[in-house]
């Protein structure tokens, strides 16, 4: 990191020199000014007592971010843990982008943040240097302390904090070699772990100011319907409640639904009042949608023509017609709901033309610019306050329950914290797209995949911020799709129309998640159709050992994905013999740029599928915190799980049928079978973690089942089939 991307600020009141790392072309800058903290930069504080505080930006919601990115710089500064502490940022463009989502955190700000911990132990050197009056090349950094390697003395960190003050940065630093990672590769314990074990933790359903109001909101049950007319007088006969305000409906990016609101003195009596609500609604365009017709529809449309995508290779016409074998299927899938544990909620205070706001958020950023619209304010007079995320999946990078807040706040004069109820969070969120997907391939006598065609129709996440999208965005055809990783010499991707009738947002592994069920499931297919083992028909589908060519940091490494799935065969013990009724199933995925390969075993006795073992395998470069990596990929496995078996979110006359979690299910502890997770020791560059787990499991599951059954599921949830 050069000199250049520092800014350096001097003749502060403590007379000491602090220095503000700049991730963006601005000048914002960090002051300290009470002369007891060396900041190197925003996110390094080292006080007298030799505590050191790391700002964490990226948002908490279980993934482990806070002690992950925080380590890589206490690493590089050879800091003892036991003196570390975390705070989080507040969202503000100073610390870069905050948008804690697509498996980037690690991936993005890895090398900014060691090279901040490499920094500030430089720094440390040369004061300790300077003060003993010896080169820096004499001197080392070692936990806490920095030692003249001449005589063995030591200067402890926090005694170096005024001499810091005074040394100019240095224009270049060198990052440590792997050997010598103090917690880097590690299996770091969390930084949090007694917050969330003894409850201090602050979620955003914990903040607290004084003389704070409490609201619920009745929304209408189609998307962006509207109030007609509506009677409080029942509500305010519930003990608590204050008022009864119609919320206007702001329809610009996030924005917010409108609707009717409650404010009370506590939750309770908020939810109480807004349950005696009458209300009528407009419900609009999209009173109409039923989600079960709208499939039909879009599974009409893949089976037609539909408009062409890059890229296309040779000409899958002529390999149809030459064909030994044609093999044909069709998959479907359903919208999902992220049923976050903590359900949306924020906590508001507008007054003498500022903002604060208190809330589980996983793009600050995005929701201080939107409350600086929305109240005609300079976003410098908006505070994101980011707390703790009791799950997040997606849901909470959307900041409508954020504006709500402060809409109402603005009304009452007061401090108010909004709520969503599981209900409210179930059927009006930004929903997982539904989908259908087509796809056709033909096999040569020797069972050789030589066309491959595939079709996809589902709403486009872009329709939540351009109206009349109704075609998918590249990046979500690229998810898996037109980017698979197979060498078939004619191959064509066509994406057909389809209109949104609901919210649609991201949601953990996106797109991957019907492109991986469809691709995986297919594969499996044309394995049976050719007579082949399905592990060896995937390999041979990858093909020869090479890096594809594309304009991206981390280029497809083919070997690497051959190599993921060996592993997890191997650890299954692939091919063994099994019991009367089960089978094992294989599935793998190339996303957010790591390889993934799981294989699963089911048995299956009376029409009922029982999971009994998971085996994952994880390539995503070097690991940063080996124990929330595992985590990660063993929450993938339930997630995933949660998809196969239980989940479906379906629309009736413009309303999701669906309330909580009787019926939105989710897998259950006597759902989830023994997960093995593997990880590939790897040097190579950080990549996604989060996400890339999800997408095989679904489809591992149904190949599974084929094995075990010979039959075949090609939608999702298996409920719907009676399996479960």
């Amino acid at each position: 990191m050069s000199r250049r991307n520092f800014v350096k600020v001097f003749g502060l009141a403590s007379g000491g020199l602090i220095i503000g790392c700049q991730f963006t072309s601005g000048n914002e800058i960090v002051r300290i000014d009470d002369g007891t903290t060396f900041n190197p930069n925003l996110f390094v504080q080292l006080k007298k007592d030799g505590k050191l505080i790391l700002i964490c930006s990226r948002s908490e919601m279980g993934q482990g971010i806070r002690t992950s990115l925080t380590s890589a710089i206490a690493d590089e500064m050879e800091a003892d843990w036991k003196y570390v502490s975390v705070e989080q940022a507040t969202g503000d463009k100073k610390f870069g982008n905050q948008n804690t989502d697509g498996s980037r955190s690690v991936r993005t700000i890895l090398e900014p943040m060691r090279k901040m911990g490499a920094t500030a132990k430089a720094i440390l050197i040369a004061a300790a240097a300077k003060k003993w009056q010896v080169s820096i090349t004499d001197c080392k950094a070692e936990m806490h302390y920095v030692i003249n390697k001449n005589n063995n003395k030591k200067l402890f960190f926090g005694d170096l904090v005024e001499d810091a003050m005074q040394i100019e940065i240095p224009k270049d630093v060198k990052l440590k070699d792997k050997k010598d990672f103090n917690y880097i590769g590690k299996a770091l314990k969390s930084i949090d772990i007694n917050h969330f074990t003894h409850g201090s933790a602050i979620y955003g359903l914990d903040a607290r100011l004084p003389n704070m109001k409490f609201a619920t909101v009745a929304r209408c049950p189609s998307a962006f319907g509207t109030v007609k007319n509506f009677d409080k007088t029942d509500a305010l006969k519930i003990d608590g409640v204050l008022d009864v305000v119609e919320l206007e409906q702001v329809k610009k990016p996030f924005g917010m639904f409108g609707g009717v609101a409650v404010i009370a003195t506590n939750t309770w009596a908020a939810i109480q009042g807004k349950n005696k609500l009458d209300i009528t609604w407009n419900n609009g365009k999209n009173g109409q949608y039923d989600s079960k017709k709208y499939m039909q529809k879009i599974t009409n449309r893949v089976h037609n023509k539909g408009k062409i995508v890059p890229p296309t290779t040779g000409n899958v016409n002529t390999a149809f017609s030459k064909a030994s074998k044609i093999v044909e299927a069709t998959y479907q899938l359903p919208h999902l709901a992220h049923a976050p544990m903590e359900t949306p909620n924020a906590l508001a205070w507008v007054h003498d033309g500022k903002c604060e706001v208190w809330a589980p958020l996983q793009d600050p950023q995005t929701a201080r610019a939107d409350v600086a619209a929305y109240l005609g304010i300079e976003v410098k007079d908006v505070t994101i306050n980011v707390t703790f995320l009791g799950g997040g999946f997606g849901r909470k990078s959307k900041p409508d329950f954020v504006n709500e807040a402060v809409a109402l706040s603005k009304k009452m004069n007061a401090p108010v914290q909004v709520v969503w109820t599981r209900e409210d969070d179930i059927q009006n969120s930004y929903y997982h797209t539904t989908n259908a997907q087509y796809l056709k391939a033909s096999l040569d006598k020797n069972g050789t995949v030589t066309g491959w065609l595939h079709r996809t129709a589902f709403p486009s996440i872009n329709s939540t911020f351009v109206p009349g999208v109704d075609y998918a965005a590249g990046w979500e055809i690229g998810q898996g799709m037109n980017n698979n990783p197979f060498e078939i010499e004619n191959t064509r991707y066509e994406n057909a129309k389809a209109e949104p009738h609901v919210r649609i947002g991201w949601l953990r592994s996106v797109c991957a998640i019907f492109h991986s069920f469809g691709i995986n499931s297919f594969i499996d297919e044309l394995a049976d159709k050719a007579k082949k083992d399905p592990l060896q028909f995937k390999l041979d589908l990858v093909g020869n050992d090479r890096i594809r060519k594309e304009n991206s940091p981390h280029p497809l490494n083919t070997k690497r994905l051959k190599n993921v799935m060996n592993i997890a065969a191997k650890k299954a013990n692939w091919g063994r013999n099994l019991p009367e009724g089960h089978g094992l199933g294989i599935a793998f995925y190339y996303s957010f740029y790591s390889y993934v390969a799981t294989v699963v075993e089911v048995s299956v006795i009376n029409n009922k599928v029982k999971l009994h073992n998971i085996w994952t395998v994880l390539d995503c470069g070097m690991v940063l915190n080996k124990d929330n990596v595992l985590n990660q990929m063993e929450g993938a496995a339930v997630f995933g799980t949660s998809i196969a078996l239980h989940g479906k979110i379906t629309a009736k006359n413009g309303k999701i049928e669906q309330s909580n979690f009787h019926d939105y299910k989710m897998s259950r502890m006597n759902d989830i079978p023994t997960v093995d997770v593997t990880l590939v020791e790897s040097d190579e560059a950080p990549t996604g973690v989060g996400e890339p787990g999800v997408p095989p499991i679904a489809p591992a599951i149904t190949n599974a089942i084929f094995n075990a059954t010979g039959k075949r599921y090609r939608s999702l949830p298996l409920s719907e089939h009676g399996l479960v």
